[in-house]
């Protein structure tokens, strides 16, 4: 499967216009400010109907309007068309015309992969961030996943919500009552959460160790999954609920389950996100991403597609080569170029290069 077209209205600063995009590579160059980033971000909404920046919807549109709108056409045997509206503050999806009712639909129509210079947050940033990359990678391939995902947090809300008002003294009702109802599926979602975690992170790490080592020449890198809940039998977990529930009331917050879990990236045993120079920890984003291509193709022998934000501009000319030889073979890959980078040495006899100047695509 790849993109066919992209088709944008009041998108940004992109214009209003249908842009070809039939090749396996799409090049984008142009200076900064000019809408090449824009351009992957229109492509990722329609895959996850969200930013890869992490701005509200309504920051999507361009300056002085409130609606938008982003539609791409797909080809290949799962081919069609996604379209997604912004109205009036409402997202409306459209697969092949008909409306979505459910985010996830769009996983299966348009997997993709984004590197962009936010990943470096996962490297650097908060352990929600990082959180935040894993459940991605598994719910692009496990949906079941995915829907325990959003029941643990429904029901995790309802009980934040209700210790907040213990705290407060707006709840005048039994709220042990009430949590004894909430925790067992707490539990069993958590629990479920904690063992797909669990198992995904051990592939995960395997295959990431192996690309450090290919890009690096350095062994020992290994990615950590670390549960808040330390058992993941049902029973224990129930106990430490139990026992922790005093301290969670007094606080008005959940202080523990899979809202709190930590993955830790480590060089042969020892916590190495923290010690690693810009570069380091700019390349272990990019290889995150590459793990995440791989682990997604062994999982559903499917090829996403692929949205590289000036991955290349901090590298020399040997991690460039490097990089670019540990890339999965993709059915499509997007670039965004500064002018003055080489990348001419980077595309073949059928790559589609657009000059980009004010929203505007030029072949």
């Amino acid at each position: 499967m790849f993109i066919s077209s992209l088709h944008t209205v009041f998108f940004r600063n992109l214009a209003d216009a249908d842009v070809s995009t039939n090749s396996k590579d799409v090049f984008l160059v142009g200076k900064n400010g000019q809408g090449k980033t824009n351009f992957l971000e229109a492509l990722y909404f329609c895959a996850y109907a969200s930013s890869f920046r992490g701005v509200r919807d309504g920051e999507l549109a361009r300056n002085g309007e409130k609606d938008f709108s982003a539609s791409i056409k797909t080809a290949g045997a799962a081919g069609g068309e996604v379209q997604i509206k912004f109205e009036k503050g409402k997202k409306n999806i459209f697969i092949d015309g008909k409306k979505a009712e459910d985010r996830k639909d769009l996983l299966q129509a348009v997997p993709c992969i984004v590197f962009c210079h936010e990943d470096m947050e996962f490297i650097s940033g908060s352990p929600e961030r990082r959180r935040w990359f894993f459940d991605q990678v598994l719910s692009l391939y496990d949906p079941v996943y995915l829907d325990d995902l959003r029941r643990y947090r429904r029901v995790l809300k309802t009980r934040n919500s209700l210790l907040r008002d213990c705290v407060s003294r707006r709840f005048a009702g039994n709220s042990d009552a009430v949590l004894d109802a909430l925790d067992p599926q707490l539990v069993n979602y958590g629990v479920n959460l904690m063992e797909k975690r669990e198992t995904a992170a051990h592939l995960f790490s395997d295959v990431f160790g192996r690309l450090y080592r290919e890009v690096c020449g350095i062994s020992g890198i290994t990615v950590r999954y670390i549960p808040s809940w330390k058992e993941a039998a049902m029973e224990n977990v129930f106990s430490v609920l139990r026992e922790r529930r005093a301290a969670d009331m007094a606080s008005g917050v959940s202080m523990s389950g899979p809202h709190r879990d930590r993955y830790v990236i480590s060089l042969n045993g020892t916590e190495f996100t923290g010690k690693a120079s810009t570069g380091q920890r700019r390349l272990l984003a990019l290889l995150l991403r590459v793990a995440q291509f791989r682990r997604f193709s062994e999982a559903t022998g499917k090829k996403p597609v692929l949205l590289l934000d000036d991955v290349l501009l901090e590298m020399d000319g040997e991690k460039r080569r490097r990089f670019l030889s540990v890339l999965p073979g993709y059915e499509q890959a997007f670039y965004t170029f500064l002018p003055e980078e080489p990348y001419e040495n980077y595309r073949n006899t059928n790559t589609l290069v657009y000059y980009v100047n004010d929203g505007q695509f030029s072949q």
